[in-house]
């Protein structure tokens, strides 16, 4: 029989008188331990989930990677490439590619009777994952656009026709200038959407592939870039790699040299600040940490002065040092153990609650989404509570060194 196992037992289940100092410490601790690891669960649920919906906003709205030519990715003017069939060949086969996708920029000018606004109009054709642009819908309907001919429809945000008092089966003036050349289209209003970036939602409209091709002059088969989907965004500095080594500084037709980027090159601004969450976690993990630390110590502490009289009749008996510490380290683990339930039972219970009702809600213009996302990672909340309870025991092992001051001649003056 495991002798402080027994013992820690007797104690923990121990009724007795329910005024004892001890009682209301080990309530402390408990909830110490219980507040500090559902705070600790809810951090993290919510930089993860914040990370990967805005980091998916980001994606969504464009790629993992982009190949493109040299001068349009580092420079400011729109300079067109041309991907022959060989070179597709060789980008279909970056490591864990999922999709790969065109699209044609072209700058413009939107107006109305009473207004006008210039935006960026992106072409795109029916190889264009659409997948991420129907989840932000608001009115209307994603068109069926096409890289052969013009339906003349056109998708804007939220933003936009707000601004310009626009509503689906609006029809709308188009103004594009290519150096000398002023050339005018007429768009219907098809859909409406609105991803909260406000990057995007303040200029980006949806065209046909074919029509962004023919007002910017270009010719067919030339685009502005190719656009790669990689299954796992964690491969993607493998598939990046890739990209620099077989496509980087190699030329189409025309002479324009290729180049590629992932979307943490393109938009470093919103990544580091996706980044900088994670320092936020470290530090309310070693708060909460200290917090549980503190307050089981000090419980534990209690209970070992006012079970004085207990380890000073435990040593007169042969008791060793060890086996009494180690009594005291299985009560703790217990009252731990009973702390990190309940915080789990709160943690996880808010959690899931924020994500079926999404109860707090945020300035979307400010934090890129209107409701705090979270993201349940099962593994890493058992790997939260196995290092909570770990640390939490190890630091009760210094202070339980403290028996070892005790000796039963001491130990009478406490009965």
């Amino acid at each position: 029989m495991n002798f402080p196992l027994y013992i820690a037992r007797r104690i923990y289940t121990e009724n007795g008188d329910k005024n004892k100092i001890s009682k209301p410490a080990l309530h402390i601790a408990t909830a110490g331990v219980a507040i500090g690891l559902a705070v600790m669960i809810i951090s993290i649920c919510v930089v993860f989930g914040f990370k990967h919906t805005i980091r998916d906003k980001v994606i969504g709205l464009g790629s993992n990677l982009v190949v493109s030519s040299y001068d349009m990715l580092h420079g400011t003017s729109q300079v067109p490439v041309l991907i022959s069939d060989s070179m597709m060949q060789i980008i279909n086969k970056t490591p864990n590619i999922k999709h790969v996708q065109r699209y044609v920029l072209t700058q413009g000018v939107l107006k109305t009777d009473s207004d006008f606004m210039g935006v960026a109009f992106k072409g795109i054709a029916s190889d264009y994952d659409t997948t991420f642009i129907h989840t932000c819908m608001k009115k209307g309907a994603i068109p069926k656009f096409s890289d052969k001919a013009s339906g003349n429809k056109i998708l804007i945000s939220q933003n936009i026709a707000n601004k310009l008092k626009l509503k689906c089966g609006d029809k709308i003036f188009s103004y594009f200038v290519n150096g000398s050349d002023i050339r005018a289209r007429r768009f219907t209003v098809s859909g409406i959407y609105q991803t909260n970036m406000a990057k995007f939602d303040e200029a980006l409209c949806f065209i046909d592939l074919y029509s962004a091709v023919k007002l910017n002059g270009w010719d067919m088969g030339q685009v502005s870039a190719l656009e790669i989907d990689i299954k796992d965004f964690k491969d993607i500095d493998v598939a990046a790699d890739y990209l620099v080594r077989n496509v980087n500084r190699t030329e189409d037709k025309y002479g324009k040299t290729l180049s590629s980027e992932t979307v943490k090159d393109m938009y470093p601004q919103i990544f580091s600040w996706l980044d900088l969450l994670d320092l936020n976690v470290w530090i309310i993990f070693a708060l909460m940490i200290s917090v549980a630390g503190i307050t089981i110590v000090s419980g534990l502490l209690i209970i070992i002065l006012e079970r004085t009289n207990m380890i000073g009749i435990l040593k007169a008996m042969g008791c060793r040092n060890r086996a009494i510490r180690n009594t005291f380290i299985w009560f703790a683990t217990f009252l731990i153990g009973k702390g990190i339930m309940i915080g789990d039972i709160i943690g996880l219970g808010l959690v899931l609650l924020q994500k079926y009702t999404r109860f707090v809600s945020l300035d979307a213009t400010v934090y890129y989404v209107d409701y705090v996302p979270v993201e349940i990672d099962f593994l890493a909340i058992l790997l939260i509570n196995i290092i909570t309870l770990v640390i939490c025991i190890l630091v009760f092992v210094g202070p339980s060194f403290l028996i070892s001051h005790i000796t039963p001649a001491k130990s009478m003056k406490y009965e």
